[in-house]
C-alpha cells in the first residue's frame, strides 16, 4: 500500500473511530487497515494512535500529521477532478458544525435551502455546544461565536451577536424590572450553562465596569428549556440575541438591563486552510454566508 493510501487509511480511522469501520468505508479488509497503520507508523518512526480496547486516541504527533494528511488528500482529490474536468463541480458529502440553538434556529433552514439548489451534495449537521476540532473530527465547515484564536483556519465573518438578559412581561410586572445589575440578586435567575458557565457576570456601563455574582434558582444546559421557563414567567435568563429575536418581536419576552450589555461577539464561518478549497466547501460558504449574515442581522434589529 503506497503512502497516499496509508494516509487515506489513517484519516478513515479517525473519521470512523475504529479499524473495522475504516475498512468498511474503504472497502478493504480489517487486516489490511492494520497493516497500513503499522507500515505508516514504522515508516514515520512515531506512534500516531494510542490503541486500547475501548477507544483510539491521537498522539500529539498523530494530531499534527492528520492536519497535513487531510490537506494533502484534499488537494490530490481536487487535482484529480481538475484532470478529468470535474473541478468546480460541487458534489460529495459535507459536514457542518454549529451550536445546538444556532443549528436549530438559523443554520438548519439555510442548509435545507442549500441542499435544494445543490442536488449532488449531502450534508451532516453536527449540533454540539462545544468547540469542535475541525481536522480531528472530519468537519468541513464550522460556525463559531466569539473571538477566534490564531489558527490555520480560514474565516469569513458573518456579523455579531449579543448576550442579553430577558424575562416575560408578566414576570417583570410581578417582580419589577431591574434597573441596575446589582438588583439581579433580588430576582429568580434561570441559568443556561452554554453562555453562563460561570456565575460572576462582568458588564460595562459607559466608561465604568463592574460585575455581579449570579445565583441561579434553576440551571440547565439547554437553551430551549431555559427560554421556555423564562417565557412562562419563572425568571430572568441570559440568551444570545438570535435565540430570542422572535420572542422579543412578539412580546413574549422583553430585554432588561440593555444599558449594561457586554460587547457584541463576532460570529464566523471557519474551514481548513488549503491551497485548493474543495468545490463543495466553496459552494456552501458562498451560498450560506450572505443568508446567515441576513438572519443574524435580523436578530440584532430587536435591540436597535
Amino acid at each position: 500500500m503506497d503512502r497516499i493510501q496509508q494516509m487515506e487509511v489513517f484519516a478513515a480511522i479517525n473519521d470512523t473511530g475504529s479499524f473495522v469501520q475504516a475498512a468498511n468505508r474503504l472497502r478493504i479488509s480489517p487486516p489490511a487497515v492494520t497493516r497500513a497503520m503499522n507500515a505508516l507508523e514504522e515508516r514515520l518512526g512515531v506512534q500516531l494512535l494510542t490503541r486500547s480496547t475501548r477507544q483510539l486516541t491521537l498522539t500529539d504527533a498523530g494530531a499534527r500529521f492528520l492536519i497535513a494528511a487531510r490537506q494533502l488528500l484534499a488537494e490530490i482529490e481536487s487535482a484529480e477532478k481538475l484532470a478529468v474536468g470535474e473541478e468546480g463541480v460541487a458534489q460529495g458529502h459535507l459536514t457542518v458544525s454549529a451550536s445546538l440553538a444556532f443549528s436549530r434556529m438559523i443554520a438548519a433552514p439555510v442548509i435545507r435551502s442549500f441542499l435544494a439548489s445543490h442536488p449532488r451534495i449531502s450534508v451532516s449537521l453536527v449540533a454540539v455546544d462545544r468547540v469542535t476540532n475541525i481536522v480531528e473530527e472530519g468537519i468541513d465547515v464550522a460556525i463559531r461565536i466569539g473571538e477566534l484564536p490564531d489558527s490555520n483556519l480560514m474565516a469569513k465573518r458573518l456579523g455579531v451577536v449579543r448576550r442579553l438578559f430577558v424575562a416575560s412581561p408578566e414576570y417583570l410586572d410581578r417582580r419589577g424590572t431591574p434597573n441596575d445589575p446589582s438588583e439581579l440578586k433580588l430576582h429568580s435567575i434561570i441559568g443556561f450553562t452554554g453562555i453562563m458557565s460561570i456565575h460572576d457576570w462582568h458588564y460595562k456601563h459607559g466608561k465604568s465596569r463592574g460585575h455581579v455574582q449570579l445565583h441561579p434558582r434553576f440551571e440547565v444546559n439547554d437553551a430551549t428549556t431555559a427560554l421556555t421557563a423564562a417565557t412562562a414567567g419563572e425568571g430572568i435568563t441570559m440568551a444570545l440575541s438570535y435565540m430570542v429575536a422572535d420572542e422579543i418581536r412578539s412580546g413574549q419576552l422583553a430585554p432588561v438591563l440593555v444599558d449594561y450589555l457586554p460587547p457584541a461577539e463576532p460570529i464566523h464561518l471557519v474551514y481548513p486552510q488549503s491551497k485548493i478549497v474543495a468545490p463543495k466547501v466553496r459552494s456552501f460558504v458562498d451560498f450560506a454566508a450572505d443568508r446567515l449574515t441576513d438572519a443574524i442581522g435580523q436578530s440584532e434589529l430587536v435591540l436597535s
